[in-house]
């Protein structure tokens, strides 16, 4: 990927993964396009599929949605579908789950937002980008429980360039 070759990382070095919850939100969107279900089928179906999921059979929840690819809402039924089949590399939820990873992305949106939206943003706030870089390097370090690190770095010998 451009954006994490750009950051110095190399693929072994990246994991990438759709949200679980919002891949079962596009369950609940190709149930709730299935004309003649009652609720309690669209439920199931969705258990099914989200059981799936956690197995890591991708690969059969695009062949469950492909059979609800019929009627009037085929198109968009379809456009779910595609939406599985192409990110079904990133959709690797059992292995996540045997390396006890995050399956949502909840606990990096919480960081997101303790440790940048909390303190860089706000009414009347602007940063220079060089104090901003800085003063979110030194929040990551102290949010982390890492305040030894921070003195450590405080106190290091700067290097001048010397052209």
């Amino acid at each position: 990927a451009p954006l994490f070759s750009s950051l110095g990382l190399r693929d072994d070095q990246v994991i990438e993964l759709v949200d679980f919850y919002h891949a079962v939100e596009h369950l609940a969107k190709v149930a709730d396009l299935r004309r003649g279900w009652t609720k309690t089928q669209r439920r199931q179906w969705i258990r099914k599929q989200r059981k799936r999921l956690l197995k890591g059979q991708v690969d059969r929840v695009v062949q469950a949605v492909d059979e609800l690819c019929t009627g009037r809402m085929s198109k968009k039924v379809r456009t779910e579908r595609n939406y599985f089949h192409n990110n079904t590399t990133r959709m690797n939820y059992r292995q996540m789950h045997l390396e006890q990873l995050p399956l949502g992305s909840g606990a990096m949106e919480s960081a997101i937002r303790r440790v940048i939206n909390l303190r860089l943003k706000g009414a009347g706030v602007f940063w220079h980008e060089d104090s901003a870089n800085a003063l979110l390097m030194l929040r990551s370090y102290y949010k982390a429980g890492r305040t030894q690190d921070i003195a450590r770095l405080a106190f290091m010998p700067t290097i001048k360039e010397v052209a």
